[in-house]
């Protein structure tokens, strides 16, 4: 989607930009009357923040995670389909945030789902929830077996949407060697989401720091860092 990322509103001039506040409501008179002025730029990103403080301030010794699940899950879910990788016109990189979100979505339709849920379960869940809006996100090692699938299928799924997006961009900023990796990356990401998430967290990591090296490479010129992407992805076969 391509829009105007400044706007000016009709009532008191004040100009502000739609990228960074994702409104067209004035933020100094509060007025609905803007107009979108300027270029059109390609951009995929909602200025939308995840706030899981309510969730886990209802925790106590009476309510657990499975108790607010339908509640946690529809947050972020809205949270996820928000974002995207490409920012006013540039690309961005998959951030820990959207990544932790999307695995939390799963791991607590795992536990919700779970008949008797191990302690390592819960505790990992917990971990997830305390953490993922300021970006936290567990290291591979520490993921327990009963949410690896969680994690797999959360981060193909975030990763996909990155591909599709970088696709876009690269219509405007073609690069050949760019999308010969994006193309790999994004058939690693299919096998994925058709294994239902079932791959060795390595492997998600492997993918997620490949999608980075890609787009250093694009923002930073970095021949490097296309060759590190590479790599990584010839491992994860």
């Amino acid at each position: 989607m391509r829009i105007r990322g400044r706007r000016r509103c009709k009532d008191c001039d004040r100009e502000w930009s739609y990228f960074e506040t994702g409104t067209v409501n004035c933020p100094d008179c509060g007025s609905l009357r803007s107009v979108g002025i300027g270029d059109r730029e390609r951009h995929t990103d909602s200025a939308v923040a995840l706030d899981l403080s309510p969730y886990r301030g209802e925790l106590d010794d009476h309510t657990t995670v499975e108790d607010v699940a339908g509640e946690l899950k529809e947050a972020l879910r809205d949270y996820v389909r928000q974002r995207g990788f490409v920012h006013g016109g540039d690309v961005q990189p998959v951030d820990d945030t959207v990544l932790a979100a999307a695995e939390l979505l799963h791991a607590v339709d795992v536990l919700a789902r779970t008949r008797d849920p191990t302690d390592d379960t819960r505790l990992y869940v917990l971990d997830l929830l305390r953490g993922a809006d300021d970006g936290e996100r567990p290291e591979p090692s520490e993921v327990p077996d009963s949410m690896r699938t969680a994690r797999g299928l959360a981060y193909a799924e975030v990763l996909s949407t990155f591909c599709t997006d970088l696709r876009a961009w690269l219509d405007d900023h073609p690069d050949s060697d760019a999308d010969r990796v994006r193309e790999t990356l994004a058939t690693h990401l299919r096998r994925v989401e058709a294994m239902q998430g079932d791959v060795s967290t390595a492997e998600s990591e492997r993918l997620v720091r490949a999608s980075r090296d890609l787009v250093t490479y694009l923002t930073a010129d970095d021949e490097t860092a296309l060759v590190r992407a590479e790599s990584r992805l010839s491992e994860a076969d």
